[in-house]
């Protein structure tokens, strides 16, 4: 397969792309900028963080990714995204560390839009996003705090205002409802 093959591949595959060094988009394929409603312009030599609901958000995570990426090279998750204008979704996020010593030196990630089967349905704060995200990936308040790095009794305050703002009355009810908005 030749270079144009491969730029082809990468331009045609169903999930967005990016390939990134030290944080920053070096390079991006259609289905990234469709997702994002940004140009292909706008997003190469930009900070990843442009695509986080806030920089608070963007340097969390970061730092929690950091260690995984360093010890299996690879990381994923579901997260609350931000398009071009302002709209949050969910997204799936997978990547790759190229060198696992420096893992955030050069990486693949792959992005997938969840909106259609999880639409994001309330105002959350950041860390409220943090919560849900890992309450669906069925993780106790206690596993919850040890991956935030915040007490259990912290994140069960903060699980009680999801519960609120869905509206709620059991945790079961919550996850459901942050399933299917």
């Amino acid at each position: 397969m030749d270079t144009a093959d491969y730029r082809l591949s990468f331009e045609m595959a169903p999930v967005g792309l990016v390939i990134s060094r030290n944080r920053i988009m070096v390079d991006c394929n259609r289905h990234v900028c469709e997702m994002f409603g940004a140009s292909r312009e706008l997003l190469i030599g930009q900070s990843f963080s442009i695509l986080y609901p806030s920089v608070d958000e963007y340097e969390r995570l970061g730092k929690r990714m950091e260690p995984i990426l360093n010890a299996k090279g690879r990381y994923a998750d579901n997260r609350i995204m931000k398009r071009a204008n302002g709209e949050v979704f969910w997204c799936h996020v997978s990547g790759r560390a190229l060198n696992r010593d420096d893992p955030h030196a050069s990486g693949i990630w792959s992005f997938e839009d969840l909106s259609e089967e999880r639409p994001v349905k309330a105002e959350l704060t950041g860390r409220e996003r943090e919560v849900a995200a890992r309450l669906l990936d069925g993780m106790t308040s206690k596993e919850i705090g040890r991956a935030l790095d915040i007490s259990h009794r912290t994140v069960e305050i903060y699980r009680a205002r999801l519960m609120r703002k869905y509206g709620a009355s059991t945790a079961a009810d919550l996850v459901q409802k942050l399933l299917v908005g």
